[in-house]
């Protein structure tokens, strides 16, 4: 059975001659189970009449936004709403760049700036405008907003160009789609507990010690946690950014309050990620009212705060726990130490971060276990990072399913 049937998937259209492979993907789709709904832009009308798509779908086919066909629902709204996935193949330059500037002056582009589904593009165009700058960029931060490309092939082009720019061949789109639909299963029923952002270790009322970190990374683990099954658990600390939807939210403040949040919740959890930037140190004294300027120096007074990751290690009975380090130097040495002291799981991602791509949501990371490296991954954005994290935290789940009963969250420590 195709892990498709019955999603709902809106397929965008865009006018350039790979119009021709939509058809064959909307077919395969079909054939599938799933409940197609195409919507092209004027410009694929030239190349692919509607009525190939309709008669494939099943459905009727969107190409005005002004041209409602029910007078009960707002059309695009209406699709927006509908999708389970919503695909773009093939993808032109052209759309690629009003998704990234957030225009809506046609059916789809209108479409997807009012969609919450998970967006595939697959763009199709000459090499010299694949590879143009403005088309990288554009492409870039689509990526950091979570959309995901399958990347056109290389070869010889409608235009006479050999180099990379072909739709992906509409099968290849298909195992795309049935992976990531087959992944949404890996974690059913599952307790995943993250931690994100950094601690506050207040010194008086109005200054504190903290951390830098965004808490995205833990973000993107919730987020794909979330779409692949799991009932998840966000202990937050001080993060920047929306929170992740569909997820559970702790908020808490200092290193204290993370570890008192975590341990009510580890017992339940079946895997629990740390991803959270937890102070290693707090003021012994925290003032009452502020601290008055009386010098040219002040001198505070820093102690050691539990370290929440070597805690859990010590606790575990059938948790996959997996801790993250935002390392700088000596990536596999810190990280096989980070294992050994501190009984995390056998697959313990890191990361080793450039503040500049780590803003754009850019992470390049290694997979280490007890063993030595299992995986060394290329730059990815952080929501791949995170897929890749919890595909391998799956593996680690005792034969048979669950590694205990329910629970949910993940940070970084």
């Amino acid at each position: 059975m195709s892990y498709l049937q019955g999603k709902r998937i809106v397929l965008g259209v865009c006018g350039g001659i790979a119009a021709y492979k939509a058809a064959a993907l909307c077919s395969k789709l079909t054939q599938a189970g799933a409940d197609v709904r195409v919507i092209m832009t004027k410009s694929a009308t030239q190349f692919v009449a509607p009525l190939t798509f309709q008669t494939l779908s099943r459905n009727p086919v969107h190409v005005d936004t002004f041209a409602e066909k029910d007078a009960s629902v707002v059309a695009h709204i209406d699709l927006a709403d509908h999708a389970d996935l919503f695909v773009i193949a093939p993808a032109t330059a052209n759309l690629i760049g009003k998704l990234a500037l957030g225009l809506g002056d046609d059916m789809l582009s209108t479409t997807l700036l009012a969609t919450t589904a998970p967006i595939f593009v697959a763009p199709a165009m000459n090499v010299h405008m694949y590879e143009n700058a403005a088309t990288q960029q554009n492409m870039a931060t689509l990526r950091n907003r979570g959309v995901r490309f399958i990347e056109p092939g290389v070869g010889q082009l409608a235009c006479g160009y050999v180099g990379r720019g072909r739709l992906e061949e509409p099968e290849a789109i298909m195992a795309y789609l049935e992976a990531y639909a087959a992944a949404s299963r890996t974690l059913a029923g599952l307790n995943v507990l993250v931690t994100a952002g950094g601690t506050v270790e207040r010194i008086d009322p109005v200054r504190f010690l903290t951390n830098d970190s965004s808490g995205r990374m833990g973000f993107a683990i919730a987020e794909a946690a979330q779409r692949m099954g799991a009932n998840v658990t966000l202990v937050a600390g001080r993060v920047g950014g929306p929170l992740p939807g569909g997820v559970r939210v702790v908020h808490v403040g200092s290193a204290l309050d993370m570890l008192e949040a975590v341990l009510a919740e580890y017992e339940q959890s079946d895997i629990v990620i740390k991803a959270a930037a937890v102070a290693d140190y707090r003021p012994a004294v925290q003032a009452e009212q502020k601290i008055k300027k009386t010098g040219e120096s002040l001198t505070l007074e820093l102690v050691r705060n539990p370290d929440i990751l070597q805690t859990l290690g010590e606790r575990k009975t059938h948790q996959v726990l997996v801790g993250f380090a935002a390392e700088t130097e000596r990536l596999d040495e810190h990280a096989q130490d980070k294992l050994q002291r501190k009984n995390a799981t056998s697959s313990s991602p890191t990361t080793s971060r450039s503040p500049v791509r780590a803003r754009h949501g850019d992470e390049r990371g290694a997979h280490f276990d007890k063993n030595g490296l299992v995986a060394a991954l290329p730059l990815l954005h952080k929501s791949e990072v995170a897929e890749h994290v919890l595909r391998l935290a799956a593996g680690r789940l005792p034969e048979g399913g669950r590694a205990g009963r329910s629970g949910a969250g993940a940070e970084r420590d």
